[in-house]
């Protein structure tokens, strides 16, 4: 595959049509606004398209910057938010919009475990806890673009011995690739030289009315989980897994994002999550087969997602803390409940959780996994 031949990038998004206020978007994407040196490494913006789809992708923590899908009346819009520099990215009060996560996705309680009989100390970035691989975790970090054209672009980062806490030489590589199926597929791959925790995924934040546009309670979501993961006051597991039956946890059946949010106030677990920021049990065919994890379908715009993956959980996260301080590409800015996020993964806390499934990856083993994401529309 041969690097793709970089000039401005122009995004004329045009025609939006939304229900309540039709309006009219238009920006402009240059890659002189991604071009820059990082601790030595040099960062861009790429780009995979297929006449159908289009997903822009920075190297500056393997970023999803811009995914655009068509609208039932065929208009494009773009449903993942995001910045419109290197700079917006790193200044950003919530810093993992549309990056690669790592080494280990989601929470360790008090960064704290213990391997092999040896206790390890991880950056601590939550509260008391360890959130997403720490502050200077594989979001942070430039990766090495091994290869890219219009369907795929190969990325690698070697994550050193000591990094955040952690033990072993970890070397990863992860694939983002589309076909003509309108299919996102993202293939993580890793070996390590000393066994050391590991739980990758994609943090993308979506609306699929289009990227910062209003609320996103409005969508219907199914998730084909019949158990979740109750979590303490941090957000930590409990160690239980608990069945989504008669809760507001219960989407098997498709309904609104917000149908059951009036609860918060008496429900423990909205409560604690500030709304939904749960790790969902996925009902699986057999341990590491393919399946449908969730549906996703935004009822004004027909745009439709649904998520397949060979991981064990998917983390549902309804935008509980965003406060409007981030401003995104199109000007507008972050606001509460105006994105969601579906992070295919291990459950959090693993380390320290022996009932859950295991996340320690040993020298000689290969990490594989890998999640799919596939646009539609219903009319």
């Amino acid at each position: 595959m041969m690097i793709i031949k970089k000039t401005a990038l122009v995004i004329l998004l045009l025609n939006f049509v939304f229900c309540e206020q039709p309006k009219k978007e238009e920006f402009v994407l240059k890659d002189s606004d991604f071009q820059t040196v990082i601790n030595g490494k040099k960062t861009d913006l790429y780009r995979l398209e297929n006449g159908q789809i289009q997903v822009y992708i920075t190297n500056y923590g393997g970023r999803i910057v811009s995914l655009l899908i068509p609208d039932q009346l065929g208009n494009m819009g773009d449903v993942v938010l995001g910045f419109k520099s290197i700079a917006d990215y790193q200044k950003a009060k919530t810093p993992f919009h549309g990056c690669l996560i790592g080494r280990y996705g989601n929470r360790i309680a008090k960064g704290k475990f213990e391997l092999d009989g040896v206790p390890y100390q991880l950056s601590i970035n939550n509260n008391e806890n360890h959130l997403h691989g720490g502050p200077d975790g594989f979001h942070n970090q430039v990766w090495e673009v091994v290869s890219a054209d219009e369907s795929a672009i190969v990325m690698t980062y070697l994550s050193k011995d000591g990094e955040m806490g952690y033990p072993g030489n970890l070397s990863v590589e992860v694939t983002y690739a589309i076909n003509d199926k309108n299919e996102l597929r993202i293939a993580y791959r890793a070996t390590t030289d000393k066994a050391t925790p590991i739980n990758l995924t994609n943090h993308a934040f979506f609306n699929l009315a289009g990227a910062a546009q209003g609320s996103i309670n409005d969508h219907l979501l199914m998730l084909n989980a019949d158990h979740f993961i109750p979590v303490d006051e941090g957000l930590i597991p409990l160690g239980e897994i608990q069945s989504v039956e008669g809760s507001p946890f219960d989407f098997r059946k498709a309904k609104t994002i917000g149908q059951d949010l009036n609860q918060q106030a008496s429900d423990t677990q909205l409560s604690r999550g500030g709304g939904y920021d749960h790790n969902f049990v996925l009902n699986k065919a057999s341990q590491g087969s393919m399946d449908l994890a969730a549906s996703v379908v935004d009822p004004k715009s027909g745009r439709q997602m649904d998520i397949f993956t060979e991981e064990p959980g998917i983390q549902f996260y309804g935008g509980n803390f965003m406060d409007g301080s981030d401003v995104g590409k199109y000007g507008n800015p972050f606001v509460y409940r105006g994105s969601f996020a579906l992070e295919t993964q291990h459950y959090p806390d693993s380390p320290n959780q022996p009932a859950f499934p295991n996340t320690i990856l040993q020298a000689g083993e290969t990490y594989k996994t890998q999640s799919i994401y596939r646009f539609s529309v219903v009319k």
